[in-house]
């Protein structure tokens, strides 16, 4: 019998398996499930062997023959034409059992330290922060022990515990990188299976609607001068309100992206990938102070390092000045309940200096701009068609919006503007 196309198409599933053979070994099994597997019988040291070519229709008649005859030229040459499958075979079992050993055996420790090498680092300019917050509560909770160990019940004990501490961004922030952590590790099959699978957000998300009012605006420009932040941390909280921009992209300022009344934010700092220009008002240009030489405006304080501040420097500072501890004599005081007495050096509660940005740009539309300026001021991505026709960057209309947010905040704090301290730049 000569196989044709049509013959194997039409071959029907039976109350039992059975085969169809051509000749010299090639034929066709049929499953009761209707299911075809191509199959090469052939006898070698004395025994009857038989190897599958491959499924039915995913691998035609004439693809099925090509893969007969290399068989058959194997056993022609005294060989078994199965050894290569199984060695592939055995190939794929030793593999498998070295990744089901390396599962069961790394620790959460390992498995953070290949996520920020592997993930974090090549994809993520704040890489660090993940490192932060893994470092911070999921390797001191679970550091030394198996990741494959860890369930779904550690994850909600470990977000539970760090709720209570009364930070529920905080949970927020973990549970977003413990879920991205462990989804890398399902990826790359160092796990089966993710802990974080049915696990919910554990605080309601914050929607950012934080805006400081006038009063907020004038009490925390003032309580800067005597807050506990160096010079350049009390700067750079007052840039973000003056130019609305985000804090990252202030603090990373250098010189060579200054030029006149111009601050060109580079596509490779900008938050998306796109050059941004800021105009700069007098306000701002008073902060920056004077632009001598080349260099961070805001650098870091280890001299031997010719880079910008940390990114979490502002946000730390505001978080210590929003709750300094009160001391009498060096000592801490509590109050009845036993909590530790604090001290807000700012005036002002439950803000973070991106708050300042949308505070800028919240006022920008109570003095009449539209929301296209306003996005072209915050560098945010045009949406729909409209991002491939309207090229314009609104350079001048940036400028008087920044311009009239200037007035309107001078106004705010005109009784303090002369405490405004310029930085000075030292040539090296």
């Amino acid at each position: 019998m000569n196989f044709t196309d049509k013959f194997i198409f039409n071959l029907k599933a039976k109350d039992k398996m059975y085969q169809q053979r051509e000749g010299g070994g090639f034929g066709i099994r049929v499953l009761t499930s209707g299911h075809k597997i191509w199959v090469f019988t052939y006898t070698f040291d004395g025994k009857r062997r038989q190897m599958n070519l491959g499924s039915y229709p995913d691998k035609g008649l004439a693809d099925a023959r090509t893969d007969y005859s290399a068989a058959y030229s194997i056993l022609h040459d005294k060989r078994n034409p199965r050894d290569p499958q199984e060695e592939r075979d055995q190939k794929h079992d030793a593999d498998r059992k070295i990744r089901e050993e390396r599962r069961l055996a790394l620790t959460v420790a390992a498995l953070v330290a290949e996520y920020i090498e592997k993930h974090a680092k090549p994809i993520k300019r704040s890489w660090y922060e993940d490192e932060r917050i893994l470092n911070k509560d999921a390797l001191v909770v679970w550091g030394k022990r198996k990741a494959a160990d860890i369930k779904k019940r550690d994850v909600v004990l470990l977000l539970e515990s760090i709720i209570e501490r009364g930070s529920p961004g905080s949970a927020n922030n973990n549970f977003k990188i413990i879920r991205k952590m462990f989804r890398f590790a399902v990826q790359r099959d160092i796990l089966e299976h993710s802990p974080c699978d049915g696990v919910v957000m554990p605080a309601p998300l914050n929607r950012g609607d934080r805006v400081l009012n006038e009063s907020e605006i004038k009490t925390l420009w003032n309580s800067l001068d005597t807050c506990h932040a160096s010079l350049e941390v009390r700067t750079a909280i007052r840039l973000i309100l003056v130019t609305a921009q985000r804090p990252g992209e202030v603090i990373g300022m250098h010189t060579s992206e200054i030029d006149g009344h111009w601050w060109t934010i580079p596509a490779e700092r900008s938050k998306n990938k796109k050059a941004h220009r800021v105009y700069l008002t007098d306000t701002a240009l008073k902060l920056v102070g004077d632009k001598v030489g080349e260099g961070f405006i805001f650098p870091c304080t280890d001299l031997k390092k010719d880079q910008a501040m940390g990114r979490l420097s502002i946000s730390q500072a505001v978080g210590r000045n929003i709750a300094v501890p009160v001391l009498i004599n060096g000592t801490p005081v509590f109050d009845a309940t036993g909590k530790q007495v604090t001290e807000n050096k700012l005036g002002v509660s439950d803000f973070t200096p991106h708050d300042l940005r949308r505070t800028a740009a919240t006022s920008m539309s109570q003095l009449g701009f539209m929301d296209e300026i306003i996005d072209a001021v915050l560098n945010h991505t045009k949406q729909g068609i409209i991002r491939t026709y309207n090229l314009n960057r609104y350079d001048k209309e940036k400028q008087q919006a920044l311009e009239a947010w200037e007035r309107k905040l001078n106004s705010i704090i005109s009784e303090k503007t002369s405490n405004v301290i310029p930085m000075v730049r030292k040539m090296a």
